[in-house]
């Protein structure tokens, strides 16, 4: 071969070796350059993927509040009474703190202004006189004991010291426990008021208890007493003469329709003075706090469509015992009684009630008389024997417009020791009539004529009419 053929052969073949060489490196460096970015590619997605996984879990959190918020609000809905547009609540948080989960409230009361108009036949009321204020059948004034024998004018007052105000709380445990207490106060302190400026009275205690289940204690109505049998009256109590009215601290196991209780004992004492030079008679009464028994009470009730009837009884230990004195006596006492309410048709209800038996006065109209008397002479008790009882017919003419007559009566049989000045029976009859122009609001007017006898037979009087207006809540 030529020396030009090689020269010529050997400047491809130099030019091809040298791409063989460097190629590997080229394609190698490449390579890494890509391999480089794959993986700055890898963690971007990476770090991308985690960001749409914790948004979707934030935006998984935000729809399950949502979602527990709205059912909160629709329990608050249901529960609550619905805000008006435009007025937000007051509370929004329970007003019991302290109390069991599921604890309810209640508040009620009634705002009521009476205004009486009286006159008696045999004498005046004193001018500080409770009866004054409601209807006392034992203060109406009798010739010789108490009274003057003369008419008196018509004595005119007004107040509102029968308004009252109450609390109830209420709570059932998740295992069907029952428990709660109610309070009741009126503000009927008369000595601590008087008419000459502000006419401020009193708070007085009328119910405070507490219960569980089936037992209470605490001040309520006696359970010898039938609260519910009551007719309606313009006047505290309305059927007063023969009506069982007593509210006392007690301890009582309720079951079905039947109740025993064990309750605070007082003994109302009337002791009578004869002057050997005059023979003038004089009573004077105190109350003994000595017992040392609680009295005993007993009831059963039925109630239905057809009204409510009950039968109570009473047994209690009537004891005086003092030391200064040197009285010590004691006797056992009792009663029974039964009434209730008969819904004789759609417009007219029959309340009635009958209770007798011996040294159970204080629980017979506001103690007309006491539960017994005491001879100083033998020391010893007497215990009064009592009948009393009521009947009130109630005839509602429209919803809206209501009238009731009602006639009570107690006769006592007094210990002859005591002379011819107690309380032999005391009577009265009443009519009113009731309007109610809308829910909770009652305007009253009402008529009463009541008389008292003694045991010589003298009477006293009473006549009076009163109106009254009641807002209940």
């Amino acid at each position: 071969m030529s020396t030009r053929m090689l020269k010529t052969v050997r400047k491809p073949l130099a030019t091809c070796l040298l791409v063989a060489l460097v190629a590997p490196g080229m394609a190698f460096a490449q390579t890494a350059k890509e391999q480089a970015l794959e993986a700055r590619v890898a963690e971007l997605e990476r770090q991308v993927q985690l960001l749409l996984s914790s948004q979707q879990q934030q935006q998984t959190q935000i729809t399950q509040t949502q979602q527990d918020v709205t059912a909160v609000r629709t329990v608050q809905a249901e529960q609550k009474p619905a805000v008006p547009a435009g007025k937000q609540p007051i509370q929004v948080t329970t007003i019991t703190p302290g109390a069991a989960p599921g604890t309810t409230v209640k508040i009620g009361g009634f705002i009521k202004a009476d205004f009486l108009a009286t006159q008696t036949d045999d004498g005046q009321l004193a001018d500080d006189a409770t009866g004054r204020a409601l209807y006392l059948p034992g203060q109406t004034p009798v010739a010789g004991a108490g009274g003057s024998g003369e008419r008196s004018d018509v004595d005119f007052n007004a107040h509102a010291k029968f308004s009252r105000f109450n609390l109830g709380i209420d709570n059932v445990s998740e295992s069907g426990n029952k428990a709660g207490a109610f309070f009741e106060m009126d503000f009927f302190g008369n000595s601590l008021g008087n008419q000459t400026a502000t006419n401020t009275y009193g708070v007085t205690l009328r119910h405070a208890y507490m219960y569980w289940n089936k037992w209470l204690a605490g001040q309520t109505w006696s359970n010898f007493m039938d609260a519910a049998s009551l007719p309606e009256a313009a006047d505290f109590v309305g059927p007063t003469d023969g009506v069982l009215f007593v509210r006392q601290t007690q301890i009582r196991y309720t079951n079905g329709g039947f109740s025993i209780a064990l309750e605070n004992p007082e003994t109302t004492v009337l002791t009578g003075t004869r002057n050997p030079v005059t023979g003038a008679w004089t009573n004077a009464a105190s109350n003994s706090d000595r017992g040392s028994l609680p009295d005993l009470t007993a009831r059963y009730g039925w109630k239905g469509d057809w009204g409510t009837f009950g039968v109570g009884a009473i047994v209690r230990q009537l004891k005086v015992d003092n030391q200064a004195t040197g009285a010590d006596a004691d006797k056992i006492g009792g009663g029974l009684t039964l009434g209730g309410k008969w819904v004789m048709a759609d417009s007219d209800t029959l309340h009635y009630q009958i209770s007798g038996g011996e040294g159970i006065a204080r629980y017979v109209g506001l103690g007309v008389t006491a539960d017994t008397a005491y001879d100083v002479a033998r020391d010893e008790l007497n215990p009064t024997g009592v009948l009393a009882g009521y009947v009130g017919w109630r005839h509602a003419f429209t919803p809206k417009l209501r009238t009731n007559l009602i006639y009570a009566r107690s006769d006592y049989d007094n210990d002859g020791s005591l002379g011819p000045l107690v309380t032999k029976s005391v009577q009265s009859i009443r009519g009113n009539i009731f309007y109610t122009p809308m829910p909770k609001v009652d305007i009253g007017a009402e008529y009463m004529y009541g008389v008292r006898e003694i045991e010589d037979g003298r009477k006293g009087d009473i006549n009076r009419v009163q109106f009254t207006t009641k807002y209940s809540f």
